[in-house]
């Protein structure tokens, strides 16, 4: 497990992106979490970049988490991307480009798709 993975959680159901921080938290990564998409783009603005950005797709009062995605990767273009959804929107496997988990969901799920994710790189990178 790569405990020095920095994620960068973003959601805006406060109780859902508090649970989920403390649990990535004790399987050791480091994570910052944002609840709008504002703070999410100040945080990839900064020096501590995220190597994971964790972002719920529909985000009421905000801009959608594909589209916060897109910005991600035209700042970071090394930045990997899981996505997080409630809902269901036709097509939306073929317009990702990282996995996709429905919520609800357990911590465990979210933890899985960042170690694939990290396993997935260390194999590119070979």
């Amino acid at each position: 497990m790569p405990t020095n993975w920095h994620i960068l959680l973003v959601d805006d159901d406060p109780i859902f992106l508090a649970s989920m921080a403390e649990a990535l938290r004790r399987s050791c990564y480091r994570v910052t979490t944002a609840e709008h998409f504002t703070a999410a783009l100040n945080l990839l603005e900064s020096a501590d970049k995220p190597d994971i950005l964790v972002a719920d797709i529909v985000m009421p009062r905000s801009i959608n988490g594909m589209a916060l995605a897109r910005m991600a990767r035209l700042r970071h273009p090394s930045v990997a991307t899981i996505f997080l959804t409630g809902y269901v929107v036709p097509e939306l496997e073929q317009m990702s480009f990282g996995p996709l988990l429905r919520k609800p969901i357990e911590p465990a799920q979210l933890i899985a798709a960042i170690e694939a994710e990290h396993a997935r790189r260390a194999a590119e990178s070979v």
